[in-house]
C-alpha cells in the first residue's frame, strides 16, 4: 500500500498539475531532453527534462500554436485547441537533414569565417535588442556522485552515506529557485527570489541565480576562471578556426546556419563544438559548446558543456534566449562528480529605458516565505518537470530530513563521532551536541610542536567552546591556548571569547588576553614550521620573538553597506626575550644569531626595555560600489571588481609606563585587482603611513615589513612580502610607503609557447617598492611561472627575484608552497 501511494504522489507531481505536458522523443521513441518549447510569438516557454517530459502552463482555452525547437531536429509547429485542462500533446521530432547550398568550400574563402564576420559585425544591434529587459527567471541545479570510493588516503568517506544507493551513487544536492529579474546590459541586475527549495533543507536557500548564469556569448569574455573568449568576440579569429558544416531554415524560414568552432591551441581558452547563426540577421540561433578544465586552470573540472537555445519572436522581430543548460564533470582521488543547471527565462517586457531608481546596490532579494512554498506551489508554477529520480530524491529526503532533526538521531550521530580514541590525544578531539547547537573541542599537540631558540621545543595547543546558530547568523566562541617552552622552562596562558550578533551588519565582539610568546612583526612573517626547518637543519634562526602580557577588546561591524569599521583597545606589557638554547640537528660551526633584530650578534642586549602601554585604534575598510543579496539568514556582500578597496587606520599609543613609549600613527592602503581581458589580471597592493611623536618608541611598536629570507613561498600571490628583504632591516618609527604589484597572464602567453604550454602554467611578472626615511627605496623584480604541479594538483610556484637597494643587492629563485599556506 505504502509504495502504491508513492508511485502515485510520484505520478502525481511529474503531471498532475501541468497546463499543457506531454512528451517529446525521437522517430525511434528516445526521450529527448532540452527541447526548447514555446508558444509561437510569445515568450511563454519551458524545456523538457532528462526523460524528454515538459510542462507549458498557459491560462488561456482555445488556439495555440506551440513550437518544439531542438538542435539536430527539425523545428516542429504544433497547432492546438485547448478545450480543457490539463491538455495532453506528445510530439515525435524528426533530425534535421542540413544543406551546404552547392557551396564550395574554398580555403582562400572559407564561407564559416564570412558567416562569423557578419556575427561579429553585427553584434551591437543584436546586443541592443535585447539590453534592457524584465523576465520571469527558473534554474535547477543537481550535483551527483557515482561509484564513490569506501575511503580516502585510508580515510572513511562516509559523510554520504545515507544519500547513495548500494553502487555509492545518488544526488548530493538538488535545488530550484523562481524568480523576477530586471536586467541591463552589461552587468546591472535586481533579482526578486520567489521561491527557493533545496532538497532535504525545509530551511535552506538555493544559491541558484540568474547572475551567476548570465554566459553572453555575444560579450567578447565569458567569465569563468579564466576569461574565455567567445567564438564571436571581436578577436575571435586569433583563437578559433571555423568550418561551415550546412545549413537549414526555421518555421518562420529563417536561415539558420551552423558553424563548427575549434581552438586553433587546444591549451588556451576557447570553446569546441557548435554555433547556429542566423542569415541576414547574423544573430545567434543556438550554442552548443565545451571547454576542459585545464583550458580554465581548474584542474578538478573534466568537461563543461554550455547550451543555449533562442527564439524568434514575429511581432518583435527579436532573436531571445529563452533556455539555457550547463553540463559539467569533475574528479579527483577516485571521487566522481556531475551536475547540470537548468535555465529557463519566459516573459520577457523589453524597454526602451529603465528610471534611475531602478538598480540598486541590492542585487538580489528574497519574498517573505521564499523557502516555505509547499508542493502545490511548485507543481503548478514548476516550467521543466522533475524527473522521477528527482521526485524520489526530495521525497526521501524530506523524510530523511524529519528524521535528522529530531534529538535521538542527532544524539546516535554525535554518539559515533564523539568516540574517544588514544591517538586523539595527539591529533584533537571535538566533542559535538548537534540539538543543542554545541560543540567542545582539543586541539591535540600534533600541530602544535616547534622549535625556536628562545624557547627550544615547544607544545602548544588549546580547548574551545563554540554555540552556534546559523539560522539567526549568530555564533559566541570561548577559547584557551597553553604554551610551553622546554628550554625556557615557561608555561604561557592565553584565553579569547568572541560573539557574533547577527549576519546582517556582522556585528562582533572580541575579548582575549593572557601571557603569550609574539614575533616583533603582528604579521608573523615566518610560521612556526619553517622556522623549525631552517633553525634545526641550517642554523638559521629567523623567527624573532618578545613576550606580550596582554588584555584586548575589539568590536566591528559594517556600518552602511560597504564600509567597515572595528575598534581596538589593547593593554600590553611588553618584554624581551633571550636564546636559551643550542641545540641543533646541524653540525655545522656557525652559531645562531641573537634574538635582537637590531643585532644579530650581540647576545646580551636586548632590543628594547620592558615597558607597558595601550593601544586604541580605530580601522575602516570602504568597499565602493559594493553590492549585496539580502538572504533571510543574511545579507551577502559582493565586491565590486571596477572599484578598489580603501583601508584607513588611525592607533594612539598612550598611557604607557613612560611617556617616550607614546606615539601617533595614521596609515591607509589601497587594494586595486582588474581582469585585462584574456591577458591575464593585475593586481596592486600601495600602502603608507606616518608616526608622530615616535622619536623614541620601543622597537616592537615600528612598522615592520614582511621580509623573506628563507626562498619558500607560502602564499598564492606575493602582493604583501619582499621575498629576498631581511625581516627587519628596513623598519621604521617615521613615514614609509610600500607597494606590491604583479600581472599574472592566466597563460596568455604561456599557452602560446611550444613545448612549455604543456605545463598549463602561467607568466607571473612583479614589482616590489618599499621607502621609509634615510636610506634608499628598497625594491625587488620579478619573473615566475604559477599553476605548476602534477596532474589535478597545481599547489607549486617558481619565481626569479633580483633585490636593488643602493644597487644591486641579491638574487635568489623562490619556490612556492602553496599548499602550505
Amino acid at each position: 500500500m505504502r509504495n502504491a501511494f508513492l508511485f502515485f504522489f510520484l505520478l502525481t507531481g511529474l503531471f498532475g498539475f501541468a497546463q499543457i505536458k506531454g512528451k517529446i522523443t525521437d522517430e525511434k521513441g528516445n526521450p529527448l531532453p532540452s527541447v526548447t518549447i514555446y508558444e509561437d510569438n510569445t515568450y511563454n516557454g519551458t524545456t523538457s527534462n532528462e526523460q524528454g517530459y515538459f510542462e507549458l502552463n498557459t491560462k488561456k482555452l482555445g488556439k495555440h500554436t506551440i513550437v518544439f525547437q531542438f538542435l539536430g531536429f527539425k523545428t516542429q509547429k504544433k497547432a492546438i485547441e485547448i478545450n480543457a485542462f490539463p491538455y495532453n500533446l506528445d510530439i515525435k521530432l524528426v533530425e534535421e537533414s542540413f544543406s551546404l547550398n552547392e557551396v564550395v568550400i574554398n580555403p582562400k574563402d572559407n564561407p564559416a569565417n564570412k558567416i562569423i564576420r557578419n556575427a561579429i559585425a553585427n553584434k551591437k544591434g543584436n546586443i541592443e535588442k535585447t539590453a534592457r529587459y524584465k523576465a520571469d527567471f527558473y534554474s535547477r541545479g543537481i550535483f551527483r556522485i557515482k561509484d564513490a570510493p569506501e575511503k580516502i588516503l585510508g580515510q572513511k568517506l562516509d559523510m554520504f552515506d545515507e544519500v547513495l544507493d548500494s553502487t555509492r551513487s545518488g544526488i548530493l544536492y538538488l535545488s530550484e529557485t523562481v524568480s523576477k529579474i530586471t536586467f541591463q546590459k552589461p552587468d546591472k541586475m535586481k533579482e526578486t527570489i520567489i521561491a527557493s527549495k533545496v532538497s532535504g533543507n525545509d530551511n535552506g536557500f538555493s544559491f541558484n541565480n540568474a547572475a551567476s548564469a548570465n554566459f553572453d556569448f555575444y560579450d567578447n569574455y565569458l567569465t569563468f576562471d579564466v576569461n574565455v573568449i567567445s567564438p564571436i568576440a571581436d578577436n575571435a579569429f586569433n583563437y578559433y578556426k571555423y568550418k561551415f558544416e550546412g545549413s537549414f531554415y526555421d518555421d518562420n524560414n529563417q536561415q539558420i546556419n551552423k558553424i563548427k568552432v575549434t581552438p586553433k591551441r587546444n591549451t588556451e581558452p576557447a570553446f569546441e563544438g557548435y554555433i547556429y547563426i542566423v542569415e541576414d540577421s547574423w544573430a545567434i540561433y543556438a550554442v552548443d559548446v565545451n571547454i576542459k578544465g585545464e583550458q580554465i586552470q581548474n584542474p578538478f573540472l573534466t568537461l563543461l558543456t554550455i547550451k543555449q537555445n533562442f527564439s524568434f519572436n514575429t511581432n518583435t522581430k527579436i532573436w531571445v534566449k529563452n533556455t539555457q543548460t550547463i553540463d559539467f564533470s569533475a574528479g579527483m582521488m577516485g571521487v566522481n562528480i556531475s551536475g547540470k543547471f537548468t535555465y529557463v527565462y519566459s516573459n520577457f517586457e523589453f524597454e526602451p529605458k529603465f528610471d534611475k531608481k531602478t538598480f540598486t546596490k541590492e542585487v538580489l532579494s528574497f519574498q517573505e516565505n521564499a523557502n516555505k512554498k509547499g508542493d502545490e506551489f511548485w507543481n503548478t508554477i514548476r516550467p521543466v518537470p522533475l524527473t522521477i529520480e528527482e521526485t524520489t530524491d526530495y521525497s526521501k529526503k524530506d523524510i530523511l530530513q524529519t528524521k535528522k532533526k529530531s534529538q535521538v538521531y542527532q544524539d546516535s550521530i554525535d554518539k559515533k563521532s564523539n568516540k574517544f580514541g588514544v591517538f586523539d590525544i595527539i591529533t584533537g578531539y571535538t566533542y559535538k551536541n548537534t540539538f543543542q547547537k554545541w560543540s567542545a573541542n582539543y586541539e591535540g599537540v600534533l600541530t602544535g610542536i616547534n622549535f625556536n631558540t628562545v624557547q627550544g621545543w615547544k607544545i602548544t595547543t588549546g580547548f574551545s567552546y563554540t554555540k552556534n546558530d546559523r539560522e539567526n547568523g549568530k555564533y559566541t566562541r570561548f577559547g584557551a591556548d597553553f604554551d610551553y617552552g622546554f628550554s625556557e622552562d615557561k608555561f604561557r596562558v592565553t584565553g579569547s571569547f568572541i560573539h557574533k550578533f547577527n549576519n546582517l551588519n556582522k556585528s562582533e565582539i572580541q575579548l582575549s588576553g593572557g601571557s603569550s610568546i609574539a614575533q616583533y612583526n603582528s604579521s608573523n612573517p615566518i610560521g612556526g614550521i619553517l622556522n623549525s626547518a631552517f633553525t634545526l637543519f641550517f642554523k638559521d634562526n629567523y623567527m624573532k620573538l618578545y613576550q606580550r602580557n596582554f588584555a584586548t577588546f575589539l568590536y566591528k561591524r559594517e556600518i552602511t553597506n560597504g564600509i567597515f569599521l572595528d575598534a581596538k583597545v589593547d593593554y600590553s606589557e611588553n618584554k624581551p626575550l633571550f636564546n636559551t638554547t643550542d641545540y641543533s640537528f646541524s653540525k655545522k660551526s656557525k652559531l645562531y644569531t641573537s634574538n635582537n633584530p637590531l643585532a644579530p650578534n650581540d647576545y646580551t642586549t636586548a632590543a628594547f626595555d620592558a615597558y607597558s602601554i595601550v593601544r586604541g585604534s580605530l580601522n575602516a575598510k570602504i568597499n565602493f560600489g559594493q553590492k549585496y543579496w539580502t538572504r533571510p539568514d543574511g545579507k551577502f556582500n559582493i565586491p565590486d571588481d571596477k572599484f578598489p578597496t580603501l583601508y584607513l587606520g588611525i592607533e594612539k599609543g598612550f598611557a604607557a609606563s613612560e611617556k617616550q613609549y607614546e606615539y601617533d600613527k595614521i596609515d591607509a592602503r589601497i587594494f586595486y585587482e582588474v581582469k585585462a581581458g584574456n591577458k591575464g589580471t593585475l593586481a596592486l597592493n600601495m600602502m603608507g603611513g606616518k608616526f608622530f611623536n615616535a622619536d623614541n618608541i620601543a622597537f616592537v611598536d615600528y612598522k615592520h615589513f614582511n621580509g623573506n629570507q628563507t626562498y619558500i613561498g607560502l602564499s598564492d600571490r606575493y602582493l604583501n612580502v619582499f621575498n629576498l628583504m631581511p625581516y627587519y632591516s628596513n623598519s621604521t618609527n617615521n613615514s614609509y610607503f610600500e607597494l606590491h604589484t604583479e600581472h599574472n597572464d592566466k597563460g596568455y602567453i604561456m599557452n602560446k609557447i611550444p613545448l612549455l604550454n604543456k605545463l598549463q602554467s602561467t607568466l607571473v611578472i612583479g614589482y616590489h617598492l618599499l621607502a621609509v626615511p634615510k636610506t634608499s627605496p628598497y625594491a625587488e623584480y620579478s619573473v615566475g611561472l604559477d599553476n605548476l604541479g602534477f596532474g589535478k594538483f597545481k599547489m607549486f610556484r617558481l619565481d626569479y627575484v633580483r633585490s636593488y637597494q643602493n644597487g644591486y643587492q641579491n638574487d635568489g629563485v623562490i619556490v612556492g608552497l602553496k599548499f602550505l599556506n
